[in-house]
């Protein structure tokens, strides 16, 4: 059976390293028992260390990684220390990294290529504005946000990636895109990656929604958008809805 995926993002929460462990805790020993869903929790940099990831069916994700190995890069935290803290998973792209940090769709490409050689889970994000969809713009803007996203990567790579479509006008709005129309987006990533690759690459990548996800509408988007998981914010802060999310795909 192929189990659902559930990747949690934190986000810049907690505040501290005690609600850190309390919330994955509080997470983790409910979700022991789960069998339908691979659950992936992304927290802070600081709370990598401090989170006990001994269960199987729990993974330890980052929230974003830099493409160089080391050197004079300020800040920044490099693949390899993600594989030495534990991650498997790291999320790339990330909207409000593009919206604050300007991070373009080069700096993207470079962290998926970086992440690939290090064999750590690219979680590769793109959506569209509102604006983008207000002026009928959503097929051209996630076109060239992929086909940028996956300048020079290779067919036995790009199955690795896992690709998370998140509008940005849903993320943390209370409202999230409708399945039907996730659906038809889905349909249309898959077009671009038959086109670049083939058509059974595309049948086999994973794609995920995020953006307003809740435990009320996630079985919407893995059955009737036919999504393989989802990406989740705000509701992976809340132990008790995180986990009926979970117990409801």
């Amino acid at each position: 059976m192929k189990k659902t995926l559930i990747i949690a993002n934190w986000k810049m929460n907690p505040s501290n390293t005690t609600q850190a462990k309390v919330l994955f805790d509080e997470v983790a020993k409910v979700l022991k028992d789960v069998k339908k869903a691979k659950v992936v929790i992304c927290p802070p940099f600081p709370y990598l260390s401090i989170i006990n990831n001994q269960l199987s069916l729990i993974k330890l994700g980052a929230q974003d990684c830099f493409w160089e190995e080391s050197g004079s890069f300020t800040g920044e935290i490099s693949l390899s220390m993600l594989k030495d803290l534990g991650c498997k998973y790291v999320i790339i792209g990330h909207s409000e990294r593009r919206q604050f940090l300007n991070e373009t769709d080069r700096m993207v490409n470079k962290k998926i290529k970086a992440a690939l050689i290090k064999n750590i889970r690219p979680i590769f994000c793109f959506g569209e504005s509102k604006k983008d969809k207000d002026q009928g713009k959503t097929q051209n803007v996630l076109k060239k946000q992929l086909e940028n996203g996956l300048r020079k990567i290779i067919k036995s790579d790009v199955k690795k990636i896992i690709f998370a479509y998140e509008p940005l006008w849903a993320i943390g709005s209370g409202k999230p895109c409708s399945p039907e129309e996730a659906n038809v987006i889905r349909l249309f990533i898959k077009k671009i990656i038959t086109q670049k690759y083939s058509r059974p690459i595309a049948n086999e990548i994973k794609i995920l929604y995020g953006g307003s996800v809740n435990s009320s509408n996630v079985k919407s988007f893995i059955q009737q958008g036919s999504f393989q998981g989802v990406l989740v914010g705000g509701v992976s802060l809340k132990p008790k809805e995180f986990i009926k999310l979970v117990k409801n795909i």
